[in-house]
């Protein structure tokens, strides 16, 4: 029974910490295309403040996915796949955080196209760990 309510706040997490990672870059996108101001100051509020909320839920997550793994023993070649993609968001969380100090230095170098590319990334990336999770192919 335990392990249902982890699975459930680990899902839980997962959510709210993509909702976060989908909605940074458009802000990141918005500052790329904004003038210095006050939009800008205002989007650049929102991008540290969704940072700092989304970061602990992203911790949350892995959290109660490494009790998931340790604690109950899941394996599988699958899993090693889906733990890759998982550094590779990890890697990606901690590159918006160099985006979001590029942007408070307004030193960003990027164009809101660069961003909106950018912004796929972990869409393409749930996508792959929902089909290892669900489908197990190996």
């Amino acid at each position: 029974m335990a392990y249902l309510y982890i699975k459930a706040f680990h899902l839980f997490f997962v959510i709210s910490w993509f909702a976060g990672l989908f909605y940074l870059p458009r802000l990141f996108v918005n500052l790329a295309m904004a003038a210095p101001g006050a939009e800008y100051d205002r989007l650049l509020l929102m991008s540290h403040k969704l940072l700092r909320f989304m970061t602990p839920l992203g911790v949350l997550a892995m959290a109660l996915g490494l009790v998931l793994w340790l604690g109950y023993g899941v394996s599988g070649g699958w899993l090693h796949a889906k733990l890759t993609l998982v550094a590779g968001l990890i890697a990606y969380h901690g590159y918006c955080f160099k985006l979001q100090r590029d942007f408070i230095a307004r030193q960003n170098t990027r164009s809101h196209v660069w961003f909106r590319f950018f912004n796929e990334l972990p869409v393409l990336v749930l996508l792959a760990v929902l089909i290892l999770v669900i489908v197990k192919p190996f």
